[in-house]
């Protein structure tokens, strides 16, 4: 019996000496990679990190009573590489769930709601009207108007200076009034005290007076059609208003995936730095991407430079995202729920993005 109480004792130092490394697996901290996607995830001037699934996951970790340390990755596929490799525990920005990354990866229980927008720049209602206003078909609309009123108006001076006080004046003196003259025949009806006073002259007023009626018809038709023609082909409200236009995604993005369905031809960039960076350079009519992203983009350094047009597209979820098999999945859901249920996840929507 001693031996088997000897052996006993033996086996209960054993386990007290191995106690502190049996506990430190649940103390070692997670490393969760990300990737910069304002306001979701973000570094800091002092090489930390903030944004709102930042700050999410850093309550998270709170509840599982674990350290976390964010691994910050250049783009958004090394950052899901490093999860479907399993050298990191997950990753957590703004992470669409879609069916081929849940092929490849788990995702927790969706953290924020999401969709795609429309971003153009924030002075196309402007440009589009000064654009519609000065064409070229406007701009012979107007001058073959202004034409036709100089020859009626010398017209008139030939026929009438003789007998009208009012076109009895040299050629060169001449040009001004009865151009103007002409204008306010047409526009006005004439003046009662320059009424033409020969036989031609009477007939010919008449005939342009009443052929005036169908001049301004045809001019006002004219720049309302062209006007007209131009706000539409400059105007983007819809992802149909997008054919024809210079486009700008993200590459591997669910925009991108999205523009491919729709037959959008787009310019694909590698990451959102370059894309906006080409928005700001003139260089693309329209950007769509991640609504919130896009939001709170024209809301902050890009106020006055872009804004958001159109309906939300696709509809989708963020999630954070974790290798496939993970132990960490229910821990982190059931961390979640309970962060929904005493109100931490409410104040950190309020925090970034205002009302839920």
């Amino acid at each position: 019996m001693g031996r088997f109480f000897g052996a006993g004792r033996v086996l209960w130092l054993i386990s007290l000496l191995m106690w502190p490394t049996i506990g430190m697996g649940q103390s070692d901290a997670l490393t969760i990679t990300t990737v910069s996607r304002a306001p979701f995830s973000m570094p800091t001037a002092d090489g930390g990190h903030t944004g709102f699934s930042i700050e999410l996951f850093s309550e998270i970790a709170a509840e599982l009573e674990r350290d976390v340390v964010f691994d910050r990755r250049d783009t958004f596929s090394d950052m899901l590489a490093a999860v479907q490799s399993g050298t990191v525990e997950g990753a957590v920005a703004n992470i669409s769930i879609t069916s081929e990354r849940e092929a490849v990866m788990d995702f927790s229980q969706p953290i924020f709601r999401s969709g795609l927008r429309i971003m153009v720049p924030f002075s196309e209602d402007q440009s589009g009207i000064a654009a519609a206003l000065f064409t070229r078909q406007i701009a012979t609309v107007v001058l073959a108007a202004l034409g036709l009123l100089f020859v009626v108006g010398m017209v008139m001076w030939v026929v009438e200076r003789n007998k009208q006080p009012y076109f009895d004046r040299p050629f060169k003196q001449a040009l001004f009034p009865s151009f103007w003259w002409a204008l306010n025949l047409v526009v006005n009806g004439g003046f009662e005290e320059r009424v033409p006073q020969s036989a031609i002259g009477r007939v010919f007023s008449v005939i342009l007076v009443v052929s005036s009626l169908f001049i301004v018809s045809i001019f006002v038709a004219q720049i309302t059609a062209a006007t007209t023609v131009q706000a539409l082909q400059s105007s983007i409200n819809d992802i149909d208003d997008l054919n024809g236009k210079r486009v700008g995604t993200i590459q591997g993005a669910t925009a991108a995936a999205f523009l491919q369905n729709a037959d959008v031809p787009f310019i694909a960039y590698d990451g959102l730095e370059p894309l906006i960076e080409a928005f700001e350079a003139n260089t693309l009519d329209a950007v769509i991407f991640d609504a919130p992203i896009l939001a709170y983009y024209t809301q902050q350094e890009g106020a006055g430079i872009g804004k958001l047009t159109g309906r939300l597209y696709r509809p989708e979820n963020y999630g954070i995202a974790l290798p496939t098999g993970s132990p960490l999945l229910d821990e982190i859901n059931q961390a979640l729920l309970r962060l929904r249920e005493n109100g931490t996840y409410d104040a950190l929507q309020l925090k970034w993005f205002g009302a839920p």
